[in-house]
């Protein structure tokens, strides 16, 4: 019987925060409407926000005086999809959003994040590297007779 398996040491393979274009309407409202502290604190929540992807799993720091750390781990990623609206095009960023099988965090949205399609890419070639690791097979169940059920 083979003896277990070693995984190599985790590393980071990208980093990244949203982009203060998320704050766009924030920032023209405090010129228009409301004060600067407002703007301010969206400011350091955007500022304060980091993603890291690494070779086992996927990190989610938040928070400017209280921090909130969330990982997840990257075999139980199930889904990613790209967002573009018009202006986040324009300015080159995406917003990707993660549907996962983790409890506690079944979807982890990335908003605004700076070429997205190419960090789209790294999230999923690592979720299939690590799947692949540790034999994970992801099941799909459909109950497409519900008529037993009355």
């Amino acid at each position: 019987m083979p003896g277990p398996t070693t995984t190599a040491p985790e590393s980071t393979i990208w980093q990244g925060t949203p982009s203060q274009w998320t704050n766009v309407l924030w920032f023209a409202a405090c010129v228009l409407i409301l004060p600067i502290p407002f703007a301010i604190y969206h400011w350091l929540a955007v500022k304060c926000m980091r993603f890291t992807l690494t070779t086992q799993r996927f990190r989610i720091e938040k928070g400017i005086l209280n921090k909130h750390l969330d990982d997840l781990e990257l075999y139980r990623v199930k889904d990613i999809t790209l967002n573009q609206p018009l202006i986040q095009r324009l300015v080159g960023l995406g917003t990707l959003t993660m549907v996962t099988s983790d409890a506690t965090t079944p979807t982890v949205v990335l908003p605004a994040i700076p070429d997205a399609l190419t960090v789209m890419d790294r999230i999923r070639n690592e979720v299939d590297r690590v799947r692949r690791e540790r034999g994970v097979r992801e099941l799909d169940v459909h109950d497409d007779d519900h008529s037993a059920l009355g």
